[in-house]
């Protein structure tokens, strides 16, 4: 099932998406979901992030094809991301004054679904509500340079998520590849993570319990390289689809 949220005459709606159309759900994406019977066109509405997250939780160092000759961490490497970072399908990443070299980071990205609080990693998988595809936009003189990543991570508009929470994804055998102006600059298997999706969410409910909602990105494979004013960055997952942002100057 892919499920969307989306503004349509001033009013926000969650919606199950299917091929064009949008079947508008009642209850939300985290209560009692039900069909309304009103139906609408994707060309119709303006997509929101598919989620409303009381936090973000990012995996830096996932993939050893990231991380190149530095040794893999003992465990997820996990940041948090605020929530006012988030961009929804078809809306700007906003360069910010100041910055220089900000990189693209395609990711898949995690939904949770229920209260997760010390969970195994076999209990861990039962609490995933469903998957959508992220862009961990990064500054990396920032990284680099500052004490904390806030701001290299967490500017305004420096996590695109979207389009949809898809649910039943199979991740063990899916991909995902990151294009700049139809370009393919990045590609991976998520198979190739260091810890996967349901490592991950054990690991971090030992310490911070996640609420319904709450989304992980889970890290980049391969190099990333600097966008500019005017890119369109696109980061495509067979089986969810494709997040397409344009870069913008402030």
């Amino acid at each position: 099932m892919k499920y969307i949220r989306y503004s349509c005459d001033g009013k926000a709606s969650y919606g199950i998406l299917d091929g064009e159309t949008i079947k508008e759900i009642a209850g939300g994406l985290l209560g009692t979901r039900s069909e309304t019977g009103k139906t609408t066109s994707l060309r119709n509405v303006r997509l929101l992030c598919p989620c409303e997250p009381t936090k973000i939780l990012a995996v830096g160092w996932n993939y050893q094809s990231h991380i190149s000759t530095r040794k893999p961490p003992s465990n997820p490497e996990i940041f948090f991301v605020p929530p006012s970072a988030l961009l929804p399908q078809g809306e700007d990443i906003v360069l910010p004054p100041g910055a220089s070299n900000v990189h693209y980071e395609g990711e898949l990205v995690v939904v949770i679904g229920k209260e997760t609080r010390q969970v195994t990693v076999a209990e861990a998988e039962e609490n995933i509500l469903g998957f959508t595809c992220g862009n961990d936009v990064s500054e990396r003189e920032w990284q680099k340079n500052d004490l904390q990543w806030w701001r290299a991570k967490g500017s305004d508009t420096f996590a695109p998520m979207g389009p949809a929470i898809v649910t039943g994804f199979d991740w063990r055998h899916g991909r995902v590849e990151t294009r700049v102006n139809g370009s393919v600059v990045q590609e991976g298997e998520f198979r190739e993570m260091l810890f996967n999706p349901p490592a991950i969410i054990s690991y971090a409910s030992q310490y911070v319990t996640l609420l319904p909602g709450d989304i992980i990105y889970t890290g980049t494979p391969g190099t990333t390289a600097a966008i500019k004013a005017g890119d369109q960055v696109e980061v495509n997952i067979p089986g969810i689809g494709v997040l397409r942002n344009k870069v913008a100057a402030k």
